[in-house]
């Protein structure tokens, strides 16, 4: 599906254009979702877990209530590689189309 090589900076602020929200941080990418209620959240939470155990690829979160606090990277290759951006891509579908979140 994608290609797993470590991304460098310049790739990595290229690709963080292409999912609002996220940010950079410590190396990792993260974004914190607020929604209406715990359903909402547990919601995205199980529809990433189940696209997850597909691609392979899985999140680092929390979840107090409605907040979901949610940080990628790709273990293996020791940074982020194109399978995060994807990640998050996917994340940001599944809150914004499926469950409207706050913020």
């Amino acid at each position: 599906m994608y290609m797993v090589e470590k991304l460098n900076q310049a790739q990595i602020e290229q690709a963080l254009n292409r999912v609002p929200g996220w940010k950079l941080s410590s190396g990792t990418l993260v974004r914190q979702f607020v929604f209406a209620d715990f359903n909402q959240a547990f919601a995205v939470m199980t529809r990433v877990a189940l696209y997850a155990e597909k691609v392979g690829h899985h999140p680092e979160w929390r979840n107090v209530y409605n907040q979901l606090d949610i940080l990628l990277t790709t273990h293996d290759v020791g940074g982020l590689s194109e399978l995060d951006f994807a990640m998050a891509t996917t994340i940001n579908q599944y809150a914004e189309e499926v469950l409207s979140p706050v913020s």
